[in-house]
């Protein structure tokens, strides 16, 4: 019996130090996310990153229009984002939805009805979200560095349309902003560069 409770004993606590050893220091954290952000924003975006138990937490408070989340430590790749601060009560509903385990169709719905009866704030003007991704072997988690890094754009632009902005609801040349889920709560513009 003991050396089953030592076996279980050993197993959760190997598992809980392999999930904090994966959690990367604060300021690492706040760095890399802020490699979406323009470069003289930096300094005073809000971040929101993992703490040593992996739960999403405010890393630092800021003082521009900016919100930057930071790399999932349990995706692989590296994948960061900042989005205007008009859009954080529509980010911040989405992450609580999935954390909830809500499949992607049904969070969509949900953040929808909800935005439809005034229980969901939206922006009142076209707001940017950048992201920027890359790869794991490109990474360096001491210093936050990411070489080749890809960036593309969206603009959230809730209920616009094809006929107001004149964009086409899909890309006819690479690179080339279009309207995703034009007419819906969720509408924005695509802007996704070629790759080097």
């Amino acid at each position: 019996m003991k050396i089953t409770y030592t076996l279980l004993f050993l197993f959760f606590y190997g598992s809980l130090t392999a999930q904090q050893n994966n959690i990367l220091p604060k300021e690492v954290q706040i760095k890399t996310a802020n490699l979406a952000a323009p470069e003289g924003d930096r300094n005073q975006t809000k971040v929101y990153g993992y703490n040593e138990d992996g739960k999403m937490v405010v890393l630092r408070e800021g003082s521009n229009n900016l919100v930057c989340l930071a790399d999932n430590p349990e995706k692989n790749g590296i994948a960061v984002s900042c989005y205007n601060k008009k859009l954080d009560d529509f980010m911040a509903r989405g992450r609580e939805l999935k954390a909830q385990g809500m499949s992607t169709e049904k969070l969509r719905k949900t953040r929808g009805q909800e935005a439809k009866e005034s229980k969901l704030k939206l922006p009142d003007a076209p707001s940017m979200t950048y992201i920027v991704s890359g790869l794991e072997e490109d990474y360096n988690p001491e210093t936050g560095e990411l070489k080749n890094l890809y960036m593309r754009y969206v603009i959230y632009m809730p209920y616009a349309t094809t006929t107001a902005t004149g964009l086409p609801d899909k890309p006819y040349k690479e690179g080339m902003p279009w309207l995703m889920d034009p007419g819906t709560h969720r509408a924005h513009i695509m802007i996704t560069p070629p790759r080097d």
